[in-house]
């Protein structure tokens, strides 16, 4: 439970780290450059992890690393990138707030985590306070935008859970390592279209310069190390209800830093849209079947042993680098 506990509160720092990231990109990085923006933000981070876990893929996943590069980081990035520079804080974070419905489902069908008659409640809801949160503004909000921020819902989910099947079914890969190689893939795939589409980079000023570091090393390299070891340890459920601090983090910095005013509409149907997905919360037999002896374990594909002796003895399993 206390191991729980501790995974739990790891994964929180990514979704509080890229709810700050929407006011980061909004505030600091150059508009106009979005898959420069998105090239600078992955590559650092993903050379950075290479450095530090030293691996290089092996077999399938060189091929796994260039899809989920491709999905997780350079699609994703440059939707984030848009949303943020249309949207404002604010919103762009609330969409973010049907991620956790979305990762569900998506889990449904990748990982075999079936959600129960009160998550699809909860999908309802959700989406449905989004909607109002959305027609409730004061003010005319970008359609374009919206379309960003939802389309990157839906390949993030769908990315971060097959990052979760094949990172649990294969011990071959850590989550430190498979991070940095699908960083490092999604930067490379950006940057020779950044190079073709925008020409030159942007003017790196001091204020531009720390925002990418803060966008790189913190909302990338660690935010993403956090988020994949909490999705091979703990329920997609679990992981997913963690992203609601994407959208009170944003909410929060949108109102506190940035001057933001939500309307009444839009409280009531952000409230609502958090209502929507705590409903959501896994069940007791999910928490059981996440525990180390269950499928999330890393182990969902594997039978169990029968009694007898082991063909070999077995030998005490190393410690995870990740």
């Amino acid at each position: 439970m206390e191991a729980n506990a501790r995974w739990v509160a790891l994964t929180a720092v990514a979704p509080i780290a890229w709810g700050a990231n929407y006011f980061v990109t909004h505030a600091f990085l150059p508009a106009d450059h979005p898959l420069y923006g998105a090239a600078l933000r992955a590559l650092p981070a993903g050379l950075v992890l290479l450095a530090l876990c030293r691996r290089r893929p092996r077999g399938v996943w060189w091929g796994r690393s260039a899809v989920l590069g491709l999905l997780n980081v350079s699609v994703f990035f440059v939707l984030v990138f848009v949303a943020s520079q249309l949207l404002p804080t604010s919103v762009a974070s609330t969409v973010m707030a049907v991620s956790p419905l979305i990762m569900m489902l998506a889990a449904w069908a990748l990982v075999a985590e079936r959600p129960g008659a009160a998550h699809l409640a909860g999908a309802v809801i959700g989406l449905g306070g989004v909607s109002i949160m959305l027609l409730g503004g004061a003010g005319g909000i970008s359609v374009p935008g919206v379309l960003a921020s939802a389309a990157a819902v839906l390949v993030s989910s769908f990315g971060h859970i097959l990052a979760k099947r094949w990172n649990t079914r294969t011990a071959d890969a850590g989550v430190l390592a498979s991070t940095a190689w699908q960083l490092t893939a999604g930067g490379l795939l950006l940057l020779p279209v950044a190079m073709a589409v925008e020409g030159a980079p942007p003017p790196m000023s001091p204020s531009v310069f720390l925002a990418f570091c803060y966008v790189g090393l913190v909302a990338t390299a660690l935010a993403f190390v956090a988020w994949f070891a909490g999705l091979r340890r703990l329920p997609a459920g679990t992981v997913g209800l963690l992203g609601l601090l994407n959208p009170v983090t944003g909410v929060l910095l949108g109102t506190a830093i940035a001057g933001e005013v939500l309307t009444g509409r839009q409280l009531c149907g952000l409230a609502l849209a958090l209502g929507g997905v705590a409903l959501s919360r896994p069940s007791a037999q999910v928490r059981h079947e996440a525990s180390p002896d269950g499928p999330a374990s890393g182990h969902a594909d594997l039978p169990r042993r029968t009694a007898g002796p082991p063909s070999r003895p077995s030998r005490p399993s190393r410690p995870s680098r990740s």
